[in-house]
């Protein structure tokens, strides 16, 4: 009886963690969807739109190296992109962009807080 005892926590323990590997995932992506739009934000000259971004993250994501790392990036690799000629998206399509990163982060984040 402790043996089944025993592997019945065992499954339950890995299915609990491999859920939040899927929430991690999901944030992960997230935040880097928010790096992205924060690289074009500063690339096209946007600094209304940098500080929303910047402040989102700040505000909703877990305050941890990995999170701030992965925001850095993909704002580094956006921002680079867009030396290369690519188009600027007027300043509504980008806040609209923005906004739907938000809600998606938010959505990502709600069962840490």
């Amino acid at each position: 009886m402790k043996i089944g005892s025993l592997l019945f926590t065992l499954a339950v323990s890995s299915l609990a963690h491999t859920g939040l590997a899927v929430a991690a995932d999901d944030g992960t992506a997230a935040v880097e969807a928010l790096g992205r739009l924060n690289g074009i934000a500063l690339a096209c000259q946007q600094p209304a739109l940098v500080s929303r971004a910047r402040n989102a993250v700040v505000t909703t994501a877990p305050k941890t190296r990995g999170y701030g790392e992965a925001f850095e990036a993909a704002t580094n690799a956006a921002y680079l992109e867009h030396g290369k000629g690519v188009a600027c998206p007027d300043a509504a399509t980008l806040a609209s962009q923005m906004a739907t990163a938000e809600k998606r982060l938010q959505a990502s984040f709600a069962t840490i807080k």
